[in-house]
């Protein structure tokens, strides 16, 4: 992982120990390790612990993936199994 001012810094709202939301966060770190290796960081919120910090990025479906860094933001839902839709999503070119 990198500090989120480099590479790609990635937000998923997940909601507790769901099987969408496992999927959703082993998808992610696949992706990660296969297209991004050293060059991104990812933030688990779990909103069952904290369902205020849905308000913050505006989530109103779960799992949600937010980009922050590199701008500009953007979001995918759902649980990341298909991974060439999750790398056009966040525009990351597949390696």
């Amino acid at each position: 992982m990198v500090a989120p001012t480099e590479g790609y810094n990635l937000r998923l709202y997940v909601a507790g120990q769901t099987p969408k939301s496992v999927a959703a966060i082993a998808n992610l770190q696949k992706i990660c390790e296969t297209h991004l290796p050293g060059r991104y960081n990812i933030t688990i919120i779990d909103l069952m612990k904290d369902p205020a910090l849905a308000q913050r990025d505006q989530i109103v479906a779960i799992p949600t993936l937010i980009r922050h860094l590199p701008e500009p933001l953007k979001r995918i839902i759902g649980d990341l199994s298909n991974a060439e839709k999750v790398l056009v999503g966040l525009d990351i070119a597949p390696t």
